[in-house]
């Protein structure tokens, strides 16, 4: 069996496994550990577990040490200079004349890299602009593109309830949600009903569809008893 922890690096993720090594790892603390994009602090939203080795990707990453009130310090500088980089890298992309329209950036933990995220209709054939912000900003930068439900779950918003975006509060992933959902629903020719902020379906279609499903499954056996 093998003991892990599980951890988020964004509130609204996926979750992550780590190994604990020797350390006492209580449940909400922050930790430092190798994500798949580098260095980052996480915090930890399922305590120490047992899992089968066949249940988990290995090998399991280690949680490299508990995150202290120091590291605090470093993510506001971070977020600082993240906040300010974004100013450059706009200025920069109008200079090329280039249809970007960036969401957000954010540094890694050690500043071994930089992300900027953006949206863009097409393509973007951005390698002089990669060039050129890193010769400005002296670092590792990475450009991603991002589709318009990433987006929302970025920035945020209120949706047609009057609640926060699923997606930026709770939903760590994307539902698939097709047309025959809201055909189901009997909402299909109601775009206001259907469609969110970001233009696409809303996500919050697909917590009924079982039930309709069920519903329209009941009502089609009750009509061939009936025949």
């Amino acid at each position: 069996m093998l003991k892990v922890v599980g951890v988020r690096f964004k509130p609204v993720d996926r979750i992550y496994y780590f190994d604990p090594r020797d350390y006492k790892i209580k449940l909400h603390e922050y930790v430092l550990a190798e994500s798949w994009r580098g260095l980052e602090r996480g915090q930890v939203v399922q305590g120490i577990s047992y899992y089968a080795e066949d249940e988990l990707p290995l090998p399991l990453k280690p949680i490299l040490r508990l995150s202290g009130p120091e590291d605090e310090k470093v993510i506001s500088k971070n977020k600082a200079q993240a906040k300010r980089d974004l100013k450059v890298c706009q200025e920069i992309a109008r200079a090329h004349k280039l249809p970007m329209k960036f969401v957000g950036a954010e540094y890694l933990f050690d500043r071994s890299r930089l992300m900027f995220y953006f949206t863009a209709e097409g393509r973007i054939d951005f390698r002089e602009l990669l060039r050129s912000l890193a010769g400005s900003l002296r670092t590792r930068i990475e450009l991603r593109q991002i589709s318009a439900r990433e987006e929302a779950k970025i920035l945020g918003g209120l949706g047609p309830c009057g609640r926060v975006f699923c997606c930026h509060s709770f939903l760590s992933e994307f539902n698939i949600v097709s047309i025959k959902t809201a055909r189901d629903q009997g909402i299909f020719f109601n775009p206001v009903k259907t469609t969110g902020l970001c233009g696409r379906l809303m996500c919050c279609l697909k917590y009924e569809e079982d039930l309709y499903e069920s519903s329209v499954s009941t009502t089609e056996n009750l009509m061939f008893i009936k025949k």
